[in-house]
């Protein structure tokens, strides 16, 4: 795609290791090695490449089945349940995975961020149990399938928005 967006005021994604919380063996209950995503996240799953991520308690990388020339999934490092489990305490780490979505975007060159999906797949429809962000670009070129699968208004995918807004407003109610 063309150059990147000039004068943007998202976060730039600078590369930064994976820290050694949650590996196998520690205490903190943040990891599960069944879990395909907790053990990409801790570099046991060699054949995923990981993307430049700001921020330490997550992961960025390519989704092996895109929906879009750009797809990426961002995720927290730990095991967490899915978009469903999240509490009103989550909105910082969503605003985070938002933040990074939008970022990797940008470091790969995406220009129109306001033709982008993000989402997350609604239970019973997640393929894996662990809290993972779909970042589509270009929206407008999502194939047949991708449509229906990453569909807006759906029972089976949310956007990070509708999610966000859902969380807001269980914190204004409890």
């Amino acid at each position: 795609m063309a150059g990147e967006q000039g004068g943007s005021s998202g976060p730039s994604p600078a590369a930064t290791p994976i820290a050694g919380a949650g590996r196998p063996g520690e205490e903190d209950g943040g990891y599960d090695s069944k879990c395909v995503f907790c053990r990409i996240t801790h570099g046991e799953e060699t054949g995923t490449e990981l993307l430049p991520c700001e921020y330490e308690d997550l992961v960025c990388f390519r989704d092996i089945r895109p929906g879009a020339p750009h797809h990426y999934l961002v995720l927290p490092k730990n095991h967490t349940g899915n978009c469903k489990t999240l509490k009103s305490e989550h909105i910082p780490l969503l605003e985070r995975m938002m933040a990074v979505g939008k970022a990797i975007l940008q470091w790969s060159k995406c220009t129109n961020l306001d033709d982008i999906r993000m989402g997350f797949h609604w239970p019973p429809f997640c393929s894996i149990a662990h809290l993972h962000l779909h970042v589509l670009a270009p929206a407008s070129q999502l194939g047949f399938l991708s449509r229906m699968i990453y569909r807006l208004n759906s029972y089976w995918f949310i956007t990070a928005e509708q999610l966000m807004e859902r969380l807001k407003a269980e914190s204004t109610t409890s």
